[in-house]
């Protein structure tokens, strides 16, 4: 079984964080000793002179987890922008070698490390640096996750086409609704479309279920997630 996955996304907004969540969530129902990884996290608010990584700490309340956060999250930054350009504007130098030893670390103590980027994979980390060089060096397999309506089929084959060029294994597509979609034409044909010019199963549709509904949600991870174990093993 690979050691780890890594979710990204067509852009930024799309749902990782929601996806993810859900994802450790149905991992630990397996009986799966589970840990999450967000190496860099960009727009942290500030409370008592402290950035507070917001979607990490989402992550990690998930999971229950007892890990330093620094391991989990070795980047943070204040302002709400592409971690190489926050850093360069906050005075930090991101280290590639300090992300890998921390998913080394954790990815030694789980049978499964996910890790969350920031928006896509073409997203700088630090100068010529970008997400998807990042995932080639943590070798890992990955999962995107695009939005359901007019539109996502450019940004969605891009990322599959990028990636494939690199050697990065796709596992798939997951479509989220993170917001009311209205049902068109294009809602209805992308996923066809996807599988087919993309050349990767869309492995769920998440819709949005105006009051949460926790047992909905939970059945999708877990199919997904059963499908994401057949791919892995």
């Amino acid at each position: 079984m690979h050691k780890g996955i890594f979710i990204t996304g067509t852009d930024t907004g799309v749902g990782k964080t929601f996806v993810t969540i859900g994802l450790l969530r149905a991992f630990n129902e397996m009986g799966l000793k589970v840990c999450p990884m967000k190496p860099v996290e960009t727009g942290c608010k500030v409370q008592k002179g402290k950035l507070i990584p917001e979607d990490t700490f989402n992550l990690i309340k998930v999971t229950e987890i007892n890990e330093p956060i620094d391991l989990i999250n070795p980047y943070r930054f204040r302002q709400s922008l592409a971690p190489a350009v926050a850093a360069e504007l906050e005075g930090t130098i991101i280290s590639r070698e300090k992300i890998i030893s921390a998913y080394r670390k954790l990815s030694n103590k789980y049978d499964l490390t996910i890790v969350e980027g920031a928006g896509g994979i073409m997203v700088p980390v630090y100068r010529k640096y970008f997400f998807i060089d990042l995932i080639k060096d943590l070798n890992l397999p990955i999962l995107v996750v695009a939005r359901p309506g007019l539109g996502t089929l450019n940004h969605t084959l891009l990322t599959l086409e990028v990636a494939k060029s690199r050697g990065i294994n796709v596992l798939g597509v997951i479509i989220n609704c993170s917001s009311k979609t209205k049902n068109d034409a294009s809602v209805q044909t992308n996923p066809e479309v996807i599988e087919r010019s993309g050349g990767v199963p869309v492995m769920g549709i998440i819709p949005y279920f105006k009051n949460d509904d926790a047992y909905n949600y939970r059945k999708i991870f877990m199919q997904i997630t059963e499908e994401i174990l057949s791919k892995i093993k």
